[in-house]
């Protein structure tokens, strides 16, 4: 597979000029276009489904020109993976949970979770995707690899805090906590048609959606919790 370009590297800013800047003289922006068509088309259709033709079409540029910034369609497919991944690990880094007293910084951290899973079904249904491919394209990526390290690390540092404090029961593993976050906030999105149709619920109700979100919370709270 030809080395794709990952979404976090910059192409080079074209000198400034006084007429408005276009599609073919804005790289960045282009391919900024190109992922967010992309992710779409991916999550939709998967990475066998997928048509570079209709991205090409939809954000009004060529095949060419996206194998010019992609290498391939594979390519693309991984730096789509790398852009979802990034997205939502630059905005868990921003929670400021450090400053946070442990107890709070747990829940907010949950919160999020919940909330961009809820609000990213795109970034849902490429993961899922990817687990399909048993995750052969992810492991091609040393960036999303490298990029889950410090959400890790987040993690151990509170969970370290809370134990100090006395509001954590000692013995519990960080991956362990991160993986039970997941798996709580990850299942409202990726099965709530399937749920919602077995069950007879509306699972896009809003007083649904504030009940699990109250749930996954607390759940993750008592498991952590020293009493």
């Amino acid at each position: 597979m030809n080395e794709p370009v990952h979404f976090a590297r910059k192409a080079g800013r074209p000198k400034a000029q006084s007429k408005e800047t276009t599609r073919t003289n804005d790289p960045e922006r282009t391919m900024a276009n190109i992922l967010e068509v992309a992710m779409t088309e991916f999550a939709e259709k998967g990475l066998a489904g997928a048509r570079i033709d209709e991205i090409a079409a939809a954000t009004q540029t060529s095949k060419r020109m996206i194998y010019y910034y992609f290498g391939s369609k594979e390519g693309l497919y991984l730096a789509v993976l790398e852009a979802s991944y990034g997205e939502m690990r630059f905005h868990e880094s921003q929670l400021d949970l450090e400053n946070l007293a442990p107890a709070a910084a747990l829940r907010k951290l949950v919160e999020y979770t919940f909330d961009h899973h809820r609000d990213s079904e795109n970034y849902i249904r490429l993961v899922m995707g990817e687990n399909i491919n048993r995750g052969q394209y992810l492991a091609q990526s040393p960036f999303i690899q490298d990029l889950n390290v410090p959400a890790i690390s987040a993690i151990q540092s509170l969970y370290d805090r809370g134990v100090a404090a006395g509001d954590f029961r000692p013995g519990l593993d960080a991956l362990d906590i991160h993986a039970s976050i997941s798996a709580l906030t990850f299942f409202n999105v990726s099965n709530r048609h399937t749920f919602g149709l077995i069950f007879k619920r509306d699972t896009e109700a809003p007083d649904w959606v504030a009940q699990r979100r109250q749930s996954v919370v607390e759940m993750v709270e008592r498991y952590l919790r020293r009493d």
